[in-house]
């Protein structure tokens, strides 16, 4: 599991995240058949993938949800960035949602609320889950209520942009 560093963080390394997608994978594998995988883009990225090769579906589909502006720092409400997902005669699909983590969990309802009715059955999943998220998640490696440095955004951005900061 998780180190946790003299800073209050948790720590996931790359291995950690291959033992622990694989560890969510086996959780929906005993439990759900989803038709579809929806990861929230960007930290869901790298979980949607590894489940969607774990659990054998290549239904996978993103879609970029902006809520973190920094460490701790948020928009107000999160917002669902276009292009969004045209879910096209999936009535009957079964989707899982996955993220890297609930946080405040308010990115997942976004997410939910924009499936609803849209599809028979939403799920979801993720690394980490803190415990005054909105949504308590179907599937979940590791509960936190600390900062979590995730290998993909521990380091700054190579890139020099005006609004890039780190762990965002």
């Amino acid at each position: 599991m998780a180190d946790d560093t003299p800073t209050g963080r948790e720590i996931m390394t790359w291995d950690m995240f291959g033992a622990a997608s694989r560890a969510v994978a086996e959780m929906v594998a005993d439990d759900y058949e989803p038709d579809m995988i929806l990861a929230i883009a960007r930290g869901g990225l790298l979980i949607g993938g590894a489940l969607g090769y774990a659990l054998a579906v290549k239904n996978v589909y993103t879609m970029n949800v902006e809520f973190y502006i920094g460490v701790d720092e948020r928009l107000e409400v999160p917002r669902i960035l276009p292009p969004a997902p045209d879910f096209v005669d999936v009535s009957h699909a079964r989707i899982l949602i996955a993220d890297d983590v609930a946080d405040t969990g308010h990115t997942l309802r976004s997410v939910q609320d924009f499936c609803a009715g849209k599809v028979a059955e939403v799920r979801t999943a993720v690394l980490y889950e803190k415990s005054h998220s909105v949504v308590q998640c179907d599937y979940v490696w590791k509960r936190t209520d600390k900062w979590i440095n995730f290998p993909w955004s521990d380091k700054a951005p190579v890139a020099r942009r005006d609004w890039a900061v780190k762990d965002a």
